[in-house]
């Protein structure tokens, strides 16, 4: 019998030592996550995978956070042990910046002038209260190259909740689109087009400045097509995407016609326009009134023949961002942030991965489009409120439109569209129509390609302070940050790329977090039964053990 058990014993072991050195040979994991929060998409996995040597990456959460960070960093630790099983030369670090307390000022000052902006937490800690600054960043670093990472993302108006889920939902995106910048060999060209009075540099600076991670970029001034037409368009067509900020003086029909023939030649575009004439400063140099009226860029029928129309009209929205006006003069001014009803906030519609997942966008003076029917596909990206209209010009501005109460039966039902993505096989505005000029070779048709109209020629102007570009988005007036150059990076991105990056924003991560009202109306009872169940469950144990044992002891 004892040597049965001794062999049975051996055994035993034997197997354990066995299926141990088999768990270490064979290595699984299993997403058992309703969502598949866990499981990279095959864009995240090439990312990774196209990096050669090791990559170094610094988590800036370590040490007491709060739930919420706590709850976040648990999320970046996740995903980026996935990012590790598929490449192994990943060494990722968490680290507290601020651990050095006789460092902190100096830390903070340089962190914050690598571009990485704290916020401000509550630490709660024996009773007491206390405000601390979080830096919620990693840094990627591989050939002595480093990205900044964003770990928490802000929504306006969000909750707690929501916050914690739009950061988690983001993580995997963030981290890939890191390892997409730092394993770029080969970068697209952008062409920024110049010479109809677009943007000056220092207002497209910081979003240029963003976008150099991905592309290559260099402008091009259309004034040329007068005497060299088809060397513009041999230039132009050595680029794979035209950026037309804000024009604001009319285009010629020679400089339509080339760029007419750059996209049926497989040229994208994004078309960032204003028909009107409306500006903030007009308001303010001119005692709080202004007139708006048609600006004419003569594109009308260039865009009409790919499906949109730009409208001569604002967007008065109910869903407005605010303007800032001082009140006072010298040290006793006063600056009170006041609705502005012609920048509208716009939410994004959640139907394209363009849009998936962004802050809301500032507008500025807005017009409408329409779309037209034709051949090609029309998705609306950005839409103005259902409580909102549009208002004809010419028509006087004023600032005195701050102090009426609007009547909301004038406003609806909305919905106007803003930004519009066409795709498709584009064929020539210019078929069937005499050109305006003579090429060596007139394309009449073309292969896929997208274009993206905005009505919003603002939409990618970055504010100034002191003769510095300030962030895209950034309103340095109100301190609020829009999502402005977040939805044209994703513009550039999936023009210029397969959807696959960019794919993984619509990755949908629902976290179950607490409902702190149902905590609080059933604290008691959620107390009795984590405390209470298991004393009596012991107890019980108890009592049929005791008697068990009395019996036993008995006979």
């Amino acid at each position: 019998m004892g040597k049965g058990l001794f062999i049975s014993g051996i055994k035993a072991l034997l197997g354990l030592i066995l299926l141990n050195f088999l768990a270490h040979q064979v290595y699984v994991r299993f997403d058992l996550t309703e969502d598949q929060r866990y499981s990279l998409s095959e864009a995240s996995q090439d990312a990774v995978n196209n990096l050669e040597g090791p990559v170094v990456i610094d988590v800036l959460m370590d040490g007491d956070l709060p739930p919420e960070f706590l709850r976040l960093r648990k999320e970046s630790r996740q995903i980026l042990e996935e990012f590790a099983e598929e490449n192994p030369d990943l060494v990722i670090n968490y680290v507290n910046p601020l651990e050095e307390e006789t460092q902190v000022e100096a830390t903070i000052a340089q962190l914050q002038s690598l571009g990485l902006t704290p916020v401000n937490i509550t630490v709660e800690n024996t009773g007491k209260t206390t405000q601390e600054l979080l830096f919620p960043w990693a840094l990627l670093t591989h050939n002595e190259r480093t990205v900044k990472v964003p770990l928490l993302k802000n929504k306006l108006g969000a909750t707690a909740e929501d916050r914690v889920n739009n950061s988690v939902q983001n993580l995997e995106y963030a981290f890939a689109d890191a390892f997409y910048k730092l394993g770029i060999k080969d970068k697209k060209r952008i062409a920024v087009l110049k010479g109809n009075g677009q943007l000056a540099d220092q207002y497209l600076a910081d979003f240029l400045t963003t976008i150099q991670d991905y592309y290559n970029i260099g402008a091009i001034t259309l004034d040329s097509v007068a005497n060299n037409p088809e060397g513009t368009l041999k230039t132009l067509k050595e680029y794979d995407l035209a950026l037309i900020a804000k024009p604001t003086q009319a285009f010629t029909d020679q400089e339509k016609y080339i760029l007419d023939q750059y996209m049926v030649s497989g040229g994208a575009s994004i078309w960032l326009v204003d028909p009107v004439v409306a500006e903030l400063d007009s308001l303010f140099n001119n005692e709080g009134k202004s007139l708006a009226f048609i600006r004419d860029l003569n594109i009308n029928d260039l865009l009409f023949r790919y499906g949109v129309r730009v409208n001569p009209n604002l967007v008065n929205d109910l869903y407005f961002t605010q303007v800032v006006l001082a009140s006072g003069e010298g040290n006793n001014a006063q600056y009170n942030p006041v609705p502005w009803f012609y920048h509208p906030m716009v939410f994004s519609r959640e139907n394209h991965p363009v849009n998936s997942n962004i802050e809301a966008l500032r507008l500025q003076f807005a017009s409408v489009l329409d779309t037209l029917p034709n051949a090609y596909k029309k998705t609306i990206l950005l839409q103005s409120s259902p409580l909102s209209k549009a208002d004809g010009v010419p028509r006087t501005i004023s600032l005195e439109m701050i102090t009426t109460e609007p009547d909301r039966e004038n406003y609806g039902p909305g919905g106007m569209p803003l930004a519009v993505l066409v795709e498709g096989e584009f064929k020539s505005a210019y078929a069937n129509r005499i050109r305006p000029l003579e090429l060596s070779q007139h394309q009449e048709s073309g292969p896929e390609n997208k274009m993206i109209v905005i009505g919003d020629g603002d939409l990618i102007k970055n504010q100034m302070r002191n003769g510095r570009p300030l962030e895209l988005g950034y309103d340095k007036w109100t301190n609020n940050f829009y999502g402005n150059k977040e939805f044209l990076i994703n513009c550039l991105n999936y023009m210029l790329e397969d959807a696959g990056l960019i794919n993984i924003r619509a990755k949908e991560i629902n976290i179950p977090l607490l409902d702190q009202e149902k905590i609080t109306v059933q604290k008691r009872k959620w107390q009795l039964i984590n405390i209470g169940l298991p004393l009596l469950a012991t107890l019980l144990f108890g009592l049929i053990f005791n008697m068990l044992r009395r019996r036993k002891y008995a006979r």
